[in-house]
């Protein structure tokens, strides 16, 4: 008698990415036209309750930042940002006894959540930095939107859309956004003074929009480097965490002066040339923080372990590495883990695991045969067999234990799994006796 079942791997293939990425862009050529994200109807009830009683020429609210790049690059809409000429305080007066919830997010520095339902809005009240170190700023609240803009980093970042879809735009950051440019308000080195995280975020939006990196801002960033030491590992992590799920992250490769500035500031990742031949498998893996901390970081000397530490990573972020680190190993010392082992391999770690693993294997070549690719494209259709076994079962055969019950199962999955995942009536019964016979 055989026990056992499979399930058949689900990712999408890459010709059905392909086409979601389509009709998402589609769908949002037509919203800007047809359903602009600031006529919600969420929307028009938050701007008229900030509205009354206020003169009708008075822009009181804004839109700004990613919100508004995206709106005019006809991209999807994630968070909505507005800036207000309203303190936190004036806001809770403003919409108290309403349907919206205010929570206090970053109070020190004029920022505030406002929530509708499921709907949030990220409020900050205009300001300029009257004190920095590099990492705090002591801010004044102010009307001006022209002086809120000169304290933003970038140009890009200091466009204003009011509610009616106007553009406000100080510093010319449209043209920026137009010609894919990333480009400090006035002096770079002043505007990195301010925050030395603006370096890490100079870097992810100059990969995001595939941007030139001017010489006098490489010089500003050296210059400043650092000041990045005084800032939280959360922060800096955060940011690197954006700039993993850039989609064109790994077109890095390709702009010789941002990998130096890269590898400045991230001098872990000493495997930064393995995304040399990413896009030849792009399509065939799905894009997360694993998968590129493990390409720019899992090696045979435990490289990973060092940024874990550094960086004070999640206890699920710091396993998965420590996982693949390890099965990397193996890989170097196993000559059949994707091939005679593979099975019981992908069974052990999971389909995710083991496309992050190929991933190395591959971009460790200088060259990827067009075989390589197509077993690597195979993986999702190699049948995972599961388990058939479980508490629920041993508990009707009248084990009520939980030590013998999980003893049970771990034994009976060992010999499953090493069997080709097969295990006879017979032995589970000798597993099951020798665990339930009385001492």
């Amino acid at each position: 008698m055989v026990f056992g079942t499979t399930i058949l791997g689900s990712n999408p293939s890459a010709p059905a990415r392909i086409m979601k990425n389509f009709f998402e862009n589609l769908t949002s050529k037509l919203n800007k036209y047809f359903f602009p994200f600031y006529k919600t109807k969420e929307i028009k009830l938050l701007f008229k309750k900030l509205e009354d009683g206020e003169s009708k020429n008075k822009e009181v609210a804004m839109f700004v930042g990613g919100c508004v790049r995206n709106y005019l690059q006809l991209k999807k809409i994630g968070d909505i940002d507005i800036a207000t000429i309203f303190t936190p305080d004036e806001l809770k007066k403003k919409l108290h006894n309403s349907k919206f919830k205010i929570v206090d997010t970053g109070i020190d520095h004029g920022s505030v959540t406002i929530i509708l339902e499921n709907k949030k809005f990220e409020f900050t009240t205009l300001r300029k930095d009257i004190k920095t170190d590099g990492r705090h700023a002591e801010i004044e609240t102010i009307d001006d939107w022209k002086e809120d803009s000169k304290r933003r980093d970038f140009t890009i970042n200091a466009i204003y859309l009011n509610k009616n879809g106007k553009i406000f735009d100080p510093q010319q950051g449209v043209n920026d956004l137009n010609e894919n440019v990333v480009k400090f308000i006035g002096d770079p080195q002043t505007r990195i003074e301010e925050d030395f995280l603006r370096i890490i975020r100079f870097l992810r939006f100059t990969i995001q929009y595939n941007s030139p990196v001017e010489l006098s801002t490489i010089q500003a960033i050296k210059l400043k480097l650092n000041g990045i030491k005084n800032l939280s590992k959360e922060r800096v992590l955060s940011e690197l965490i954006k700039i993993l799920h850039l989609e064109n992250f790994f077109k890095i490769v390709d702009n010789q002066k941002l990998i130096e500035l890269f590898i400045l500031v991230f001098p872990e990742f000493r495997n930064i040339h393995r995304l040399k031949n990413f896009s030849l498998i792009k399509n065939y893996v799905d894009n997360s923080e694993i998968l590129f901390l493990s390409i720019l970081l899992i090696d045979l000397k435990d490289n990973h372990e060092y940024f874990s530490h550094k960086y004070k990573v999640s206890n699920k972020i710091n396993d998965n590495l420590g996982l693949l680190g390890n099965k990397f190993k193996e890989t170097k010392t196993d000559k059949e883990f994707f091939k005679k082992n593979l099975k019981n391999n992908l069974f052990e770690i999971g389909i995710k695991n083991m496309k992050i693993l190929y991933c190395l294997f591959l971009l460790e070549k200088k060259k990827i045969s067009d075989k390589e690719i197509t077993s690597f494209k195979s993986l999702d259709k190699i049948s995972i067999p599961e388990f058939p076994f479980d508490g629920k079962f041993l508990i009707k055969r009248g084990i009520q234990e939980g030590k013998k019950i999980g003893t049970i199962l771990s034994e009976a999955k060992k010999i499953w799994v090493k069997n080709n995942f097969y295990l006879s009536s017979n032995d589970l019964e000798k597993i099951i006796k020798k665990n339930t016979i009385s001492n």
